[in-house]
């Protein structure tokens, strides 16, 4: 039996062996392999503890010693001490040299969380006081860019408009000036739209600060409309959004029923704050009215040209002429001093030929009521207007019986003056939505294609003061027309109702002129006017007036060196191509096709060139392939094509004409080009693709063979 001394019993070495196997398991235990020994009461070398603790309170120092320690391991000679001990009465010491200020304890310190909304209307607020400070509209629209934060735009017409409703009649027209140069280019319709929305929706609040705030609120609507900022349908869409006893609903029935309903209502809402001038209409009534009575006095007419220019008002110089000739009638020994002026402002170019005509017919409707306190005055004007005209200062065409602008039959007034509405609803939709086909259903509805002239009038004045893509829209738009549903005849008639009108026209757009001009080439160029047509349209117009000169500059811009190509993108093109490269689209697109392609992806390429009024184009070229291929697969292109309505039957009738025009050189490369072309007229008319007229046409004098039944 071996000595007890320095060896291990068997039962101690069968422990050992267990606590080694176990010993990764054990090490992460709270208990170590140290303390299972202790707890089996091992004796090294024989020896066991000289006291009954558990070896867990005992640790070995580095001299080899059992150190007693406190409970949990903390205290004790020659330890670390308790976890996370810190002492109950630790602090930081801000003088010690190992001092970090990271070992401070955390503060919490309170903030203002801001409002995007907030900042972004404190900004504005003081962006519109220094607008109304300085009157500089780049400046306040450069600012505005800046700012950012698109999406708060409507807050900013909010603020400008009740801003200026609480100041005068400058800050209020510098306001409706700064909305009308803010449009399209820094803030979207649809944002002012909004933005007046929020105003109609605080009405109520407004109308506590602002005795007159209904009508002053009326009149801005008013003026965004006549301004075409926003489109009229705005106040109808707007009344159905607002309760029926708020103010905002009061304001909508306040600008349609006092403003944009009255006679004249444009120039009167325009001028009513004074217009550019910051002057008021009553104002500039009186300066008139002062500066003829002392003409009469005086006798000095180019005294009274000079007052009457400085006035700077030359829209409005049809009331110096109305208000002329009824001093002529007050005091008949002026009237010989009073024509004088009329005469000499007339040959001087001051007072434009329009300006005279406009007056002496405000005078004419005005007859009756002036006949109450002049029993003479219809005699009297009866008498004046011969002298004028045989003077040459009053146009000849004034004593024409009277129809509708020019020509147009008048007919019923009522309907004339409800068309007149009611298209420019539609033209403002159209120029929003660039639906053609919506537009075309819309006039047909009106039924009154006698007045296409006066919807092509309008059309083109409403363009002429917008933006190059609303400008391209019309030229466009009038290609589509002529196709589908006007005259030759009503687009030249539209075009003399528009020169006639062009001296008025240019007096609020300063280069209608040329704007003009550029219209009538582009007809032109797009097949929708002939070059003599432009002949018959000067020939109907003065000729040393203001039209004819628009009507020659249009000849020459035709006349120049690759005048189409430049023409067509004088307002960057409906595409931006010129005829060639859609020519080159569409063959493109029709040999994919031919190649194996599918038919609604070949239908989405021709709806993507966005040129409706060239697909007779696409027409033409289809049929040729189809000749060319000896492949009839083109025909259920156009099937689809027509089925869709993608292209429409003037436009299928349009491409069969241009290919029968070019029969016979055709024929030289495509030997039974004419026996091919026969048999696709009879294709065309069985499927009711072209018009029944077609059927009359030949070649080489034998008819087309009718559709078979």
């Amino acid at each position: 039996m071996a000595s007890s001394e320095g060896f291990l019993t068997d039962e101690q070495r069968e422990v050992l062996k267990i606590a080694a196997h176990n010993a990764e398991t054990l090490s992460s235990s709270p208990k170590s392999p140290s303390s299972l020994l202790s707890e089996h009461h091992l004796k090294v070398g024989g020896r066991a503890p000289t006291t009954g603790i558990a070896v867990r309170h005992v640790r070995r120092s580095h001299s080899g010693k059992f150190i007693r320690v406190k409970k949990d391991g903390a205290g004790g000679k020659g330890t670390w001490g308790k976890l996370l001990d810190t002492g109950g009465d630790s602090h930081l010491d801000r003088n010690d040299p190992n001092y970090d200020s990271g070992e401070e304890p955390y503060q919490l310190v309170g903030t203002t969380v801001t409002d995007p909304l907030d900042e972004y209307k404190k900004a504005v607020g003081t962006l519109i006081e220094e607008y109304f400070s300085t009157g500089d509209v780049d400046l306040a629209a450069s600012e505005l860019r800046e700012l950012g934060s698109t999406e708060y735009h409507p807050y900013f017409i909010k603020r400008l408009v009740s801003m200026a409703m609480d100041r005068h009649d400058k800050e209020k027209e510098m306001a409706a000036v700064l909305l009308s140069a803010l449009y399209a280019d820094v803030i979207t319709s649809t944002q002012i739209s909004q933005g007046f929305l929020l105003l109609l929706e605080s009405a109520d609040d407004l109308a506590v600060d602002i005795l007159d705030a209904v009508d002053i609120l009326a009149l801005f609507i008013a003026r965004a409309v006549v301004d075409d900022i926003i489109p009229p349908a705005f106040l109808t869409r707007a009344t159905k959004l607002l309760p029926e006893s708020s103010k905002g609903l009061q304001v909508l029935q306040t600008a349609e029923k006092s403003y944009l309903s009255a006679s004249h209502h444009a120039e009167m809402v325009e001028r009513r704050w004074g217009g550019s001038t910051h002057v008021t209409v009553e104002e500039v009534k009186k300066k008139i009215a002062d500066l003829l009575r002392e003409y009469v006095e005086s006798g000095d007419a180019s005294e009274a040209c000079r007052c009457i220019r400085e006035l700077g008002v030359s829209f409005f110089h049809h009331e110096v002429v109305k208000r002329a000739l009824v001093l002529a009638m007050e005091i008949r020994t002026a009237e010989g001093v009073i024509l004088k002026l009329l005469k000499e402002a007339a040959e001087e170019g001051l007072i434009s030929p329009s300006q005279m005509s406009k007056g002496f017919a405000r005078l004419a409707e005005s007859l009756d009521d002036l006949a109450l306190d002049i029993p003479s005055a219809k005699s009297l004007f009866d008498s004046l207007v011969p002298r004028a005209i045989s003077e040459g200062w009053l146009d000849a065409s004034f004593f024409k019986p009277s129809g509708v602008d020019g020509d147009i039959p008048n007919g019923d007034d009522e309907k004339v003056k409800r068309f007149k509405e009611e298209v420019v609803t539609i033209i403002h939709e159209y120029f929003l939505s660039d639906d053609i086909p919506e537009l075309i259903r819309s006039l047909e509805d009106l039924a009154m294609p006698k007045l296409n002239p006066i919807f092509l009038k309008r059309l083109i004045t409403l363009a002429m003061d917008r933006k190059n893509r609303e400008k391209e829209m019309a030229s466009v738009l009038l290609s589509a027309l002529h196709i589908e549903l006007f005259s030759t005849e009503d687009i030249v008639n539209g075009f003399v109702l528009l020169l006639e009108s062009a001296e008025d026209t240019a007096l609020d757009i300063l280069d209608a002129s040329s704007e003009l001009a550029l219209f009538l080439a582009r007809a032109v160029i797009d097949d929708v006017l002939a070059p003599l047509n432009l002949e018959e349209i000067g020939s109907k117009l003065s000729p040393n007036c203001s039209g004819s000169e628009t009507v020659r500059v249009a000849q020459s811009l035709i006349a120049a060196r690759h005048a189409g190509e430049r023409i067509l993108r004088c307002w960057g093109g409906g595409t931006g191509w010129p005829v060639e490269d859609a020519k080159d689209k569409i063959l493109k697109l029709l040999e994919e096709y031919e190649s194996g392609g599918v038919v609604s992806e070949a239908c989405q390429c021709i709806r993507d060139l966005g040129m409706p009024f060239f697909n007779h184009e696409v027409v033409k070229k289809a049929l040729v392939m189809a000749m060319e291929k000896k492949n009839d697969r083109m025909l259920d292109l156009l099937q689809e094509c027509f089925g869709e309505g993608l292209i429409t039957i003037n436009q299928m009738t349009k491409g069969f004409t241009r290919i029968k025009d070019g029969l016979r050189d055709l024929a030289l490369d495509i030997p039974n080009a004419e026996e091919k072309f026969t048999f696709y007229v009879v294709y065309a008319k069985k499927k009711g693709w072209i018009l029944p007229a077609f059927g009359s046409a030949t070649v080489d004098g034998t008819p087309f063979p009718a559709a078979a039944s």
